[in-house]
């Protein structure tokens, strides 16, 4: 199984694409996770209903066996990590952004717990520009 961690934009979309090729490519199936804190009334990077629609549209054409999750009130890191936990899965996908040194050091960064934190080999990628 891939793990991807979906966010609602282009970083999410990159991985999304590169989750499904590589299910592809090892004939194995998705689990798409797409997880909000819940700590504010809108996170943009959470799914709404046109957006899932998209994605399980995607998801649905590329032939690959898939689950969407959509976990609410949850850390995206434990929640990915918890999900690699699991005998087959495989490989971790999520999407890049650049961020400054002081951006790092100030914000943390979720991909980076999970580079640091995934016990299985973890793809990183970034959307073509």
């Amino acid at each position: 199984m891939i793990v991807i961690g979906y966010t609602a934009d282009q970083f999410g979309h990159a991985a999304l694409e590169h989750g499904i090729a590589e299910a592809t490519l090892r004939k194995t199936s998705l689990l798409v996770i797409n997880s909000t804190s819940g700590e504010s009334y809108v996170d943009s990077r959470f799914a709404g209903g046109a957006e899932v629609r998209d994605v399980e549209a995607r998801l649905a054409e590329c032939g690959v066996e898939y689950e969407l999750r959509q976990p609410v009130g949850v850390d995206a890191v434990d929640e990915l990590l918890t999900a690699m936990d699991a005998p087959d899965a495989e490989v971790l996908v999520v999407g890049i952004r650049h961020r400054s040194p002081v951006g790092k050091l100030l914000l943390g960064s979720v991909a980076q717990k999970l580079i640091l934190e995934c016990p299985k080999p973890v793809l990183a990628v970034k959307p073509a520009e």
